[in-house]
């Protein structure tokens, strides 16, 4: 089964035969299945008011346990962003009254950032329909490709975090 990418790989190899660009053809596909995949799930997401990083900390929060509550030191670990860049998905999402912030008691120069029953019960819908849309995105890998390929993206990205 040939495709565009082939076609583009095809004449590098003829303009540039002393070059070995097959990881080219190898991320250029990568590209085209992360834009498709994240197009298909932010239509989940904005169906529902909210955008990726949204629905990250709700899910954080939720997946947290009782009483669904973090510091946002823990959220910015959990997500791997920095606490200032959390700002404006807090506002967003207290605004929405799917969170709330309050003092902590344990360190009253922090605050703590808990799941509302409103928010709670919003990530629990959107939770089921993100994992039945990766579910039917996902369907036609065979299961034993899908351990293949989990295990060599799980390779990549190590390695990636060792350079």
């Amino acid at each position: 089964m040939s495709d565009a990418i082939d076609l583009v790989m095809e004449q590098w190899r003829r303009e540039r035969p002393d070059l070995d660009l097959s990881p080219m053809g190898v991320f250029a596909r990568l590209a085209l299945v992360t834009r498709a995949v994240e197009s298909e799930v932010d239509r989940v997401f904005t169906r529902h008011g909210l955008r990726q990083g949204e629905f990250d900390v709700l899910s954080a929060l939720r997946r947290s346990g009782p009483p669904y509550t973090l510091i946002p030191s823990e959220l910015s670990a959990v997500l791997m962003m920095s606490r200032a860049g959390m700002t404006n998905r807090l506002d967003r999402l207290e605004a929405a009254g799917l969170v709330e912030r309050s003092l902590d008691p344990a360190d009253r120069r922090s605050f703590r950032v808990s799941l509302t029953a409103k928010g709670r019960e919003l990530i629990d819908v959107v939770l089921a329909e993100h994992a039945a849309n990766l579910q039917r995105l996902a369907s036609h890998l065979d299961p034993q490709d899908a351990v293949v390929l989990d295990r060599i993206l799980r390779g990549m990205l190590a390695s990636k975090n060792q350079v």
